[in-house]
């Protein structure tokens, strides 16, 4: 059934630009993307649920209602009803009673245009009666052509017994930000997460993240916040974070304000990191003021602040370019900054027309600009911000009127466009984009407990998965014939038929760490189990005949699979080389040196060799199951296997695998393994392969290779380290040791030579260097007369004799006449008295006594 909406304006004349954009509009299914609608009880059941609608009390105490007659407790939901309907009267002229009136004419079978004192009763009975239904809910979203709405969900908010497939979860996250001061909150959060805060800001990122783990895997489609004007997200360095968490943990609510300021900006960013590891879209719902009007009704004391500016959140759009930002405004003031950042922006999207700014001339306004200047794919047309599902109806039935006029005029009739042109665009900007932006995720089984499973829960999952492995282990322990003896695709397949069976039964979703956990656990200990039984098998193998050898039996294996290699030695004719290039690189070799064509690099492990291997089949046993449990660690550095590849195994394709095989083993030349295998002295250890992963890359090889001991072969078959003497391994060229000996200095005829250590750093410390320096200092004598020694006396500079260096003659003192700082004059020195013509200026410092001769010559040219 859907609505039969009410046309008694411009959108009943059919065969209009209006008419056909908003009946098709009209007929699209639509995803409502946020509400505050509560799944237990989406619905209304009275009329004083859609009375009690925060736009009713709001207007009717801003009308002159008294608050106590609108929030008193002490009277049922009739009364309640009753005395709002006596004050509609002023409220007749808003659209917010145009809602009211379309909900009762279309849900209620309401005929009249208007609800007051004489037939509101009436209404109420037959409307109480009609939501009575348990399918009541249904029907309304049936009826409104809505297939599911967003919900406004706190962040310790179970999601369980409801649909989040028809009510999609939102993680709202006001309080984390604002109110983490507040020891209720803290300990909402410990509970929901199991995880305390202790100062560490692992534990603040540890609880958000859990919460983003909870949410997305209950179907969440989006983070959503809403931010006062005077707030500016930008990072928060670890130390002053840490500052500001300690202080609000020891003092609360009495903290700095400062510091509840800093811890807000670093958990702001930490979701909107989150947001970005999860692919979750951000709303922003930017500029109102909490408490504006203390003394208004419930939900009517908040009202935005037009000094806010997008300007204070470009960082935050700077630095999360992946992170989609879905944001509404409440002024078109800041709607018109809006259009612009969407413009340049590619991670801002304009979304919706919020609270103050949801009336049909502000949205025409609005969703103008947005129209011609905005991508079409980056706008998000509408929500309802509904409270009661009855709510969304009218709301979205407001907007696809004002949409479609906007499309016929400005589109249509201004540009030309057809009228199923315009209809393409209404649909993007009224469905198409939601769904695009918020795509549907994995949907949760219905019926499914919280996921904020106890540690308790947990610890018992892997306390199972451990115990069955080591009865696997045990098991192949025990076994005696091949027939027995599990190959490693039986393990795998009882491994995750196990894992499989767990998480079914702990409710776990796809995705979830515990889930990695417990595969890992299995994985190890299965290992184990295998890696016991093949040990038993080659203590059973020794006592067979030389036709049943593995090398004799390789042949008769078409195509070997990794259980059934795991216990035979296979021979490589050709093993591959390291280049002396690569090594110098590498840096397990010394550059110049060229090893020879018959010298192959060993690799092994830093505590055992492959010559460490013992005769006594029980301790080959217990050393593989060592070895395998050291692997489960992941620790590539710890131990590595023993493998000799085959030819033809080589050659018929391990998927890409070679070289992981090359690097994790230990190649040594055919005939030298020959004799090992011939002499019975050695047991093989597991193959590489056993464990790592299908598909698995070689990182952990890589890893191996760079951290393994490094051997080569000489020409008599001893082994030598690279990281000793490399000289004797080639006489093809001289080596220069950095410190020669005494006879090789003097083959080089050598006369002077000084030997450095090059191990010692030069210190550069204070005290270092002052050790250096000599106790006494230097007496260089008297440097202005001679003395009775054959030293010749230092002579004064020509043309200084009036220089004397005593205190006053090294003092600056300013020029009478200039003001130039120059050094004082000494009274002990005789002056020099220059030779003049005959003229003696006792006065003058200067002489000036060609200004008075008259002979042209002696004049300055002009």
């Amino acid at each position: 059934m859907r609505l039969q909406t009410d046309m008694s304006d411009v959108f009943s004349q059919s065969g209009t630009a209006r008419y056909d954009i908003y009946t098709e509009l009209a007929s699209l299914r639509l995803i409502d993307p946020h509400t505050h609608i509560n799944p237990h009880s989406p619905a209304s059941t009275t009329l004083a649920d859609l009375l009690g609608y925060h736009y009713y009390t709001e207007l009717a105490h801003s009308a002159g209602m008294p608050k106590s007659r609108i929030e008193d407790k002490s009277i049922g939901p009739k009364e309640l009803v009753e005395r709002l309907v006596g004050g509609l009267g002023p409220l007749e002229n808003t659209v917010q009673y145009s809602w009211l009136i379309k909900i009762c004419r279309t849900f209620f079978g309401f005929n009249e245009d208007r609800l007051h004192l004489n037939n509101w009763e009436e209404l109420y009975d037959r409307s109480e009666s009609i939501m009575s239904s348990a399918q009541w809910p249904d029907m309304v979203l049936d009826q409104s052509n809505v297939e599911a709405v967003f919900l406004t969900n706190d962040f310790d908010d179970d999601l369980a017994g409801f649909d989040t497939d028809r009510y999609i979860p939102c993680l709202r996250t006001d309080d984390l930000v604002f109110h983490l001061a507040n020891p209720t909150v803290r300990e909402r959060l410990a509970k929901c997460t199991g995880i305390e805060l202790d100062g560490s800001l692992s534990s603040l990122r540890e609880s958000l993240r859990a919460l983003f783990v909870h949410f997305v895997g209950r179907g969440a489609r989006a983070c959503a916040i809403s931010l006062p004007p005077t707030f500016t997200p930008t990072p928060v360095a670890d130390g002053r974070a840490t500052t500001a968490l300690d202080a609000v943990l020891q003092s609360g609510l009495m903290a700095d304000d400062s510091n509840k300021e800093a811890l807000s900006r670093r958990v702001f960013w930490t979701l909107a990191e989150l947001c970005d590891e999860f692919e979750l879209p951000f709303d922003l719902m930017i500029g109102v003021n909490r408490k504006v009007y203390p003394e208004g009704v419930f939900q009517g004391q908040d009202l935005y602040d037009s000094r806010v500016s997008l300007i204070q959140y470009h960082e935050l759009f700077n630095t999360f370019p992946d992170v989609k930002f879905p944001v509404s405004v409440l002024a078109s003031v800041t709607n018109q900054e809006l259009v612009s950042y969407a413009w340049i922006f590619p991670n801002v999207y304009p979304n919706g027309h919020w609270w103050y700014s949801n009336t049909p001339s502000t949205i025409t306004h609005d969703l103008a600009a947005r129209l011609e200047a905005v991508p079409q794919t980056k706008m998000i047309g509408y929500y309802s911000d509904a409270y009661k599902l009855e709510f969304v109806w009218p709301k979205f039935d407001m907007y696809r009127k004002v949409l479609a006029g906007v499309l016929a005029d400005q589109f249509v009739r201004d540009q030309g466009w057809s009228v199923e042109r315009a209809v393409d665009l209404g649909r993007k900007v009224l469905k198409e984009n939601t769904e695009i932006l918020f795509p549907r995720r994995v949907t949760p089984r219905d019926g499914d407990a919280s996921t904020f499973d106890s540690e308790s829960d947990r610890d018992s999952n892997l306390g199972v998965v451990a115990t069955a492995a080591a009865g696997l282990a045990a098991v192949g322990a025990s076994l005696d014939d091949d027939s027995d003896l599990m190959n490693i695709d039986s393990v795998e397949e009882v491994v995750e038929d196990s894992v499989d069976e767990l998480v079914d039964e702990s409710g776990a979703d796809e995705g979830d760490d515990d889930e990695s956990v417990i595969g890992a656990a299995v994985s190890a200990t299965g290992l184990a189990a295998v890696a016991a039984g093949l040990a038993t098998e080659a203590t059973s193998d020794e006592a067979s005949s030389e036709a049943d050898k593995p090398a004799d039996r390789l042949d008769a294996i078409d195509e070997p699979t990794t259980g059934e290699l795991a216990d035979i030695e296979l021979v490589d004719p050709a093993p591959v080389l390291v280049d002396s290039e690569e090594a110098v690189e590498a840096g397990i070799a010394p550059a110049k040196e060229t090893l020879g064509d018959d010298d192959l690099m060993t690799i092994d492990g830093p505590e055992e060799s492959a010559s460490e291997v013992t005769e006594d089949s029980s301790e080959a046993s217990a050393e593989i199951s060592e070895s395998d449990a050291a692997a489960s660690d992941d620790d590539p550095g710890e131990s590595f296997d023993t493998v000799v590849m085959d030819p033809n195994f080589a050659s018929s394709g391990s998927d890409g695998n070679e070289d992981s095989q090359t690097l994790t083993g230990t190649i040594a030349p055919t005939d030298e393994l020959k004799e090992e295998d011939s002499a019975g002295d050695s047991v093989d250890d597991l193959d590489d392969d056993l464990g790592r992963s299908e598909g698995g890359d070689d990182s952990l090889a890589t890893a191996a290779f760079d951290s393994a001991a490094t051997v080569i072969e000489d020409g008599d078959g001893g082994p030598v380290k690279l990281d000793e003497t490399v000289a004797e391994l080639s006489d093809s060229e001289p080596q220069l040791d950095p410190l020669p000996a005494e006879a090789e200095l003097n083959e080089l005829d050598l006369d002077d030579v000084e030997l450095l250590d090059g191990g010692e750093q030069p210190a550069h410390d204070a005290a270092s260097i002052g050790s250096l320096l000599d106790d006494e200092p230097l007496d260089v004598g008297d440097l202005t007369t001679p003395d009775d020694t054959d030293s010749p006396a230092i002579q004064q500079l020509r043309g200084d004799t009036s220089f004397a260096p005593d205190d006053e003659s090294l003092q600056l003192k300013p020029d009478p006449l200039t003001g130039e700082l120059k050094y004082g004059k000494t009274e002990d020195a005789d002056p020099v008295i220059p030779q003049t013509d005959g003229i003696d200026d006792d006065n003058d410092e200067f002489n000036l006594s060609w200004l008075d001769e008259d002979d042209d010559s002696g004049k300055i040219e002009g």
